[in-house]
């Protein structure tokens, strides 16, 4: 009886065959790659985007208040000087100017990123290759083209200060320009800081990577009444300096709370979200969590 079943389904196998009909096994269901909580909520979100606009909006408000009452100082740290015992740049009759970061900044690398959450690794070549190519594939952050446009209006040079490197600015120039930001416009040669807005890194070096060199040209300059950025090196670099042996997080958390660090923020100084990458992503449990250890009452249900 068995051998007349297996007859019986190979004949029914061989003529479905010969009719050019095969039986196909169902495909393999394969689930979506899981979006990474920080870009859920930097790209997608509302809350991000509102955050955003917030911060935006706090820029023009501040610009509206340093173009009115023309400051004596700029808003860039002096050479020399610390954070806790800040000095500042002085303006002078310098023209005004804001300086911003680009990269989560005033720009949403939205394409390099779903690139990432799709399944490919980031690797410098990978960047690199997005600096040259990502116009088109970039949006603005949420409130960033309305906030510029004002400041441009009220007489304010916009400057973007960015470690995008220089062999890549024309196309950093292009993802800007194509996200409604205006101009950015780099210059290799020195003798152009009217017609320049976009300044950048020499390499992807540590070294290369510190603005502050950079903060210290325009501000010698341009009277700077304002700083954006998403990443505290965009204030200055002092945020980055090593201070073994506290916890690297714990004294990056401090120094912005210094007594006259901590009067520069949302007044001269604006942070932009970023939970996605860089130097805020860091720290052990006993790091983040060094003084509140919660011990739950004896007894109580787990």
């Amino acid at each position: 009886m068995r051998g007349r079943l297996l007859a019986t389904a190979l004949v029914l196998a061989l003529a479905s065959s010969a009719n050019g009909q095969t039986t196909a096994s169902p495909a393999p269901v394969t689930a979506p790659p899981k979006v990474p909580a920080g870009m859920q909520y930097l790209y997608g979100s509302g809350e991000g985007a509102a955050i955003s606009r917030q911060a935006w909006r706090g820029v023009v408000g501040f610009a509206r208040q340093q173009t009115r009452y023309r400051p004596r100082n700029s808003v860039v740290l002096a050479a020399g000087t610390t954070l806790a015992a800040p000095g500042f740049v002085p303006c002078g009759r310098k023209p005004l100017a804001a300086v911003f970061d680009v990269d989560e900044t005033v720009l949403l690398n939205i394409g390099a990123e779903y690139d990432q959450a799709a399944g490919t690794p980031y690797s410098g070549a990978r960047w690199n290759e997005w600096e040259r190519t990502g116009a088109g594939f970039a949006a603005e952050t949420p409130g960033a083209v309305e906030a510029l446009g004002a400041l441009r209006k009220m007489g304010v040079t916009v400057i973007f200060n960015t470690n995008r490197v220089i062999e890549n600015a024309d196309g950093s120039e292009k993802t800007i320009e194509q996200a409604g930001l205006g101009r950015a416009k780099y210059f290799p040669e020195p003798g152009h800081w009217r017609e320049q807005t976009l300044y950048l890194a020499k390499s992807t070096s540590d070294e290369d990577k510190k603005k502050d060199g950079r903060r210290a040209t325009i501000a010698a300059h341009y009277c700077v009444i304002l700083m954006g950025g998403d990443q505290l090196g965009d204030f200055s670099d002092l945020f980055n300096q090593p201070a073994p042996p506290a916890p690297a997080p714990a004294v990056r958390r401090a120094a912005t709370g210094l007594p006259l660090i901590a009067k520069k923020w949302g007044a001269g100084w604006f942070v932009l979200p970023n939970p996605v990458y860089g130097s805020g992503l860091a720290g052990t449990l006993d790091q983040v969590f060094p003084d509140h250890h919660w011990p739950p009452v004896a007894g109580a249900e787990k």
